[in-house]
């Protein structure tokens, strides 16, 4: 099984998914983000964009590389990744599907305010140009297609430990 963890910069995607990780028994985490760094680091480059995700290598490799992971492994990963292009995530979800892997998506969301407070504030990543642009494109993604795609949790008023312990719930019970 895989439990996705999608949602904005300031979210709690990769606090929550190393909390989730020790609430789910035989979890690892696998975040896609490092298939990106991979496809950066080819010479010469790819053609340019501003997003990996962009690179149509990108999706197919998620999906592969997690099944290769789930075939040694079994078990669960856990995978926090922002995916605000549906295409991107139905061509994901359906390459999961193919190799018969469930998938369980949850959207962590939160205010404008909080998300651009905790960007702003991040002492680990500093503040960043780079996520304060996502903001936008990821509400737009909320409206249109994504909370109807995922189970969203509204991080808001929540620590990261609260909002793992949900998302370990929901998955336990099914």
């Amino acid at each position: 099984m895989i439990v996705w963890l999608n949602g904005t910069h300031g979210a709690g995607k990769t606090t929550t998914s190393a909390l989730v990780q020790h609430l789910i028994p035989d979890s690892r985490v696998f975040d896609p983000e490092k298939v990106g760094e991979t496809l950066m680091d080819i010479k010469p480059g790819l053609p340019s964009t501003n997003n990996f995700q962009h690179w149509p290598p990108w999706r197919p490799l998620v999906v592969e590389t997690a099944r290769g992971v789930l075939d040694h492994t079994g078990g669960t990963l856990v995978m926090p990744r922002t995916v605000l292009v549906e295409q991107y995530w139905r061509e994901i979800n359906a390459g999961l599907a193919e190799h018969a892997i469930a998938v369980r998506h949850f959207v962590l969301h939160a205010d404008h305010v909080t998300l651009r407070r905790r960007i702003e504030g991040d002492t680990v990543l500093g503040p960043s140009s780079f996520r304060l642009e996502y903001l936008e494109p990821c509400a737009e993604a909320a409206r249109t297609w994504l909370h109807a795609e995922a189970e969203a949790i509204d991080t808001t008023h929540l620590t990261p430990a609260q909002v793992a312990l949900r998302i370990a719930e929901s998955v336990k019970n099914g």
